[in-house]
């Protein structure tokens, strides 16, 4: 169900959107009709209106019908600026003093060699 609603809404925000594309596919798909009864050239012999003449007419319509429409919604819209701040209270937090550990000190010269390279056990292998 809340699906269907979701799309159901959808739909209702992309409507107006495609306004035109709704005056064009009905002028196409009654364009016959409308070149034989409406059209301003239909008396004549030759005639390569077939009906554009009241296409133009009716997306010029539509046009000026969303102009006064969006100024109509500029005129009522209100703008209200809501800012929400909140009180924080930083405290300061003295860092805590480490001293770094030093496992090998290279001030001293080093006591013996080992000439043997590490092998790991071979009791995991």
């Amino acid at each position: 169900m809340k699906r269907l609603f979701i799309i159901f809404l959808s739909c209702m925000l992309l409507v107006p959107s495609f306004g035109s594309f709704f005056v064009y596919t009905s002028f196409k798909l009654n364009q016959e009709e409308i070149s034989k009864t409406i059209c301003v050239q239909r008396k004549m012999v030759f005639n390569s209106c077939n009906g554009r003449c009241e296409l133009q007419k009716s997306l010029k319509k539509y046009a000026d019908n969303e102009k006064r429409m969006q100024n109509n919604l500029k005129e009522k819209a209100e703008v209200v600026y809501i800012q929400n701040t909140t009180a924080t209270n930083f405290k300061l937090v003295t860092p805590i003093e480490s001293k770094a550990k030093i496992f090998a000190s290279f001030d001293t010269k080093p006591i013996s060699v080992s000439n043997t390279t590490f092998r790991p056990p071979s009791y995991f292998i």
